[in-house]
């Protein structure tokens, strides 16, 4: 698990900057009703799509919350005022208190589906009747594009996905919310080099391969070995479901 206060520092430009927070932000955008007045956005990173999220629609009020003090310092400056820190688990909010809500690249960090089933009520239970939840799935799949990276790191000891689909869906289901729309977005500038994937498995980004172990450094000499070491392969593209409260 990586330490996403320390990660703040880098986080933006190790993970495609403007152009992929640009395209989340627009795909989000397209799943919000158009009446909605105000919007949280549940683990919002650096802000860099909050900012996006606020700027899109200029009658809708974002707010954002992050656990990761390093994290909320970077989106309160991009959004004075409109950041607090937050466990999701434990929203610090009055219950139907927003038109809609949103986590993106959230749930697959959240430790196992009790926290995702937790994380999902909690969002449920802070949007009002007619309201949208927004959030994205399948992320770790979405990075799997076919390439000589995705072949080599086919072998590694799987994991679970906490943040699959169907788990979502149940989880939403269980809390009240009903499947609501589907968009798709392209993760720019997340393609993989397999340099990059070395960097990536060395911080600890493989959650299932631990820095340090050799296995670890048996994934590292195999990706070492394909060619066109800085070359990216193809960006991932990233799934979100909306889901609905009656």
């Amino acid at each position: 698990m990586l330490d996403y206060d320390k990660e703040a520092e880098v986080y933006d430009a190790s993970r495609g900057g403007e152009p992929r927070a640009e395209a989340a932000a627009r795909a989000v955008l397209s799943l919000v009703p158009p009446r909605a007045r105000e919007l949280l956005d549940v683990a919002c990173g650096t802000g860099i799509v909050t900012r996006r999220l606020a700027a899109g629609r200029a009658a809708l009020r974002v707010t954002g919350a992050d656990l990761a003090p390093a994290m909320a310092r970077r989106a309160a400056a991009r959004l004075p005022g409109a950041v607090v820190l937050a466990d999701s688990r434990r929203l610090p909010f009055r219950e139907g208190g927003f038109d809609a809500v949103t986590s993106v690249w959230l749930l697959h960090l959240v430790g196992g589906e009790r926290n995702v089933r937790a994380v999902v009520g909690e969002c449920a239970r802070v949007l009002r009747p007619g309201g949208v939840y927004v959030t994205t799935v399948d992320k770790g799949p979405s990075h799997n594009v076919g390439s000589d990276i995705d072949a080599v790191l086919a072998d590694r000891p799987p994991s679970t996905a906490h943040d699959a689909a169907p788990l979502v869906e149940s989880c939403a289901r269980a809390h009240g919310l009903v499947p609501a729309g589907e968009a798709r977005f392209t993760g720019h500038g997340q393609g993989r080099s397999p340099r990059r994937t070395i960097a990536d498995l060395r911080r600890g980004w493989f959650v299932t391969l631990p820095p340090g172990e050799p296995l670890a450094e048996e994934f590292a000499a195999r990706l070492a070995a394909l060619p066109d070491q800085d070359r990216p392969r193809p960006d991932p593209v990233f799934t979100l479901r909306a889901f609905a409260k009656p």
